[in-house]
Parts: structure tokens; sequence; C-alpha cells
């Protein structure tokens, strides 16, 4: 028999395979997105030469923000059977990888009032973040268990999903604590030419992936452009097809421009 040994995961792996089995019910409708971002990096470059220090994933959730910020209702929540609860600002949810306990574990940072925020401050929140010293109780960077978030994972697996079927009913207290966009990037880990999908319990979740240059037809002739690949997750529930495309044009549109640059 093969030599083998046993690891114990994190526990906030728990509540990632809770999460996992909510929103494998929402009624996510994918989009998959191919977005030119040469003239964004560009112009970042030069941002960084006269300006400030900022880094490509803050300006891109600055962006999306503000991309949601204009179009509200694309970030709502189900409040009922019949209504929808659309908040005035935008909390995002950023996902960092984190080493504890020698273990690299994906956690959730909020941003909130991200369409209100500096590139700078992201920037700099994003890389405090980065460095902050975690234990293996939290759930979401920068707030602190409280003793009942801690008996959580004690908790059998049913009471624990009954617990998210609770906060999913309580679109304010989801709000409070997760923010109503998710954002995932695992484009910066890695070259993939390719998509990913995640699963999200949010009402929009944006995945980034890699950056990827490719021959693309532009002024009718063909460029090797920079390429971002980009999967777009949409909560048909509150939002239809129309104004789903709408606003991934305005998506697209304002990446490409390089805004806020």
């Amino acid at each position: 028999m093969s030599e083998y040994k046993i690891h114990k995961f994190p526990k906030s792996r728990i509540a990632t395979i809770d999460v996992c089995e909510m929103g494998k019910k929402k009624h996510h409708v994918a989009a998959f997105l191919e977005i030119d971002v040469t003239s964004a990096k560009e112009k970042i470059k030069k941002y960084k030469k006269d300006v400030g220090k900022i880094s490509f994933i803050a300006w891109l959730i600055k962006v999306i923000g503000q991309t949601v910020a204009d179009k509200k209702a694309i970030a709502a929540n189900l409040a009922g059977k019949q209504k929808t609860i659309v908040f005035d600002d935008v909390n995002i949810s950023f996902l960092i990888e984190k080493e504890i306990n020698g273990e690299k574990v994906p956690l959730p940072v909020v941003i909130e009032k991200a369409n209100t925020l500096e590139i700078e401050k992201i920037t700099k929140l994003l890389s405090e973040t980065k460095q902050e010293t975690l234990s293996d109780n939290q759930i979401v960077i920068q707030k602190r268990a409280t003793r009942a978030e801690r008996f959580y994972y004690h908790l059998p697996g049913f009471i624990r999903r009954t617990i998210w079927k609770f906060m999913l009913k309580r679109p304010k207290m989801l709000f409070a604590k997760m923010g109503n966009v998710a954002v995932t990037s695992l484009g910066m880990y890695g070259k993939i030419n390719g998509w990913f999908v995640p699963i999200s319990i949010h009402p929009i979740c944006f995945g980034i992936g890699s950056v990827i240059k490719k021959p693309v037809v532009k002024n009718d002739k063909i460029e090797i452009r920079e390429i971002m690949n980009m999967t777009v997750l949409i909560d048909h529930d509150v939002i239809d097809g129309g104004s789903m495309a709408r606003f991934i044009s305005a998506l697209n549109k304002n990446i490409e421009a390089g805004i806020f640059l």
C-alpha cells in the first residue's frame, strides 16, 4: 500500500464549501468576455510614472464599482418573493489568497463604497490586507470573528447551510457582511488562456482571468493586443437579459477606454 499523509484543511474551507453549496442554487447567467486592455495597461504605466503607485486589479475594481453604481439594479437582491432591494453603495467582496498555518487560503476583503474610492486608496488597501496576520477562525479579512462565528465551524453541515439560507433571505444583513458584488482574480496567479466560472451567492460576480496577447482586428487591420478574459455571473431572478447586455456593454466600454486613468 502506498504511503500517504492526511492534512487538516483550514476552517475557512468549511465556509467555502457552504457558500458553493448555496451558490449553486442561484439562477446566475454567465457571460464570457474578451476585453481589450491594451490602452488601459499603457495608461496605468504612464499613471505610475506621472501620478502615483496603482495596480491593475485596483483600477479594475474601481471601474467595476463605478459601472455597477451607474446601473445599480444589476446588483439588486431579492427581498421576499416579489420585491428587490437596490443598495446605493457598491461594496465589493474581493478574494485575496492568505497563508494560514502554512496553507494558502482565499479569504474575502470587503471594499466598502468601492465606486467612491481613489485607485490609490484601493491599491493601498489590497496591499495592506495581503500583509495582515490572520487567525484560522476568520471568514472575512479585516473583520474579527465573533464568538458565534467561531462556533459556526463546529456545527453540522445542515445547520450551517440553514444559517446561510437565513442570511440570503435578509439582504441587508448579507450586504453588511459580504457586500453586493464579488470579484475574484485567478489571473493574478498565472497565465491561463481561458475562462473559469466562479460560484457565488452575490447578485453579480466577476471572475478575472489572465491577460493574453492575441491577434485581433482593429480598424480593419490585424494587431497584437492584450486581451483580458472575464466571466460575469448575473442573477436572472432580479434582472432581465436586455439590462444584462447593456451593463456588459457599458463595462466593456469603460475598461477599454481606461476611465479614471
